[in-house]
């Protein structure tokens, strides 16, 4: 099974976990990536992934973001396909980085699709989409992943 956690889920484990939530949910990504360790699921990376990550200003916070996503199975191009299907899903409110993570993970037939961005996250719940992925947060993918 074919899994993308987008850049705020990747760089979970690393925000302040003094709040319970930012707590809950780094703990439920470090084990989504331990299960990937593990192959019991496989993680899709990306260029848009990548680009993000090296943007990131805290050279500590890249280096550690990069080994993370240095587990991942395969490493998606951005097609001229992605590129399309991002500007419809970008016409329905969706910005471009958070459109072009959902158009790979809906190019490569990903299972599940995790941010950990509350609002970002019910739109992409509103959507009319009959087909996969399923747009999750990362206890509600931890709980599929562990109850199958």
């Amino acid at each position: 099974m074919l899994i993308y956690l987008d850049s705020c889920a990747v760089q979970r484990p690393l925000d302040d976990r003094s709040q319970p939530r930012i707590n809950i949910e780094a703990e439920a990504v470090v084990t989504i990536l331990s299960l990937v360790e593990a192959d019991y699921v496989q993680l899709l990376s990306s260029e848009v992934l990548e680009f993000e990550i090296r943007k990131t200003p805290d050279v500590k916070r890249r280096i550690r973001a990069t080994e993370i996503l240095s587990v991942a199975d395969q490493i998606a191009e951005v097609s001229a396909t992605t590129r399309a299907e991002a500007q419809e899903i970008m016409a329905l409110g969706i910005k471009p980085a958070d459109a072009l993570h959902v158009a790979v993970s809906i190019e490569h037939q990903v299972r599940y699709f995790c941010t950990c961005d509350e609002k970002l996250l019910k739109k992409l719940k509103t959507l009319d989409r009959k087909q996969q992925p399923y747009f999750v947060s990362p206890l509600e993918l931890l709980v599929e992943l562990t109850a199958q």
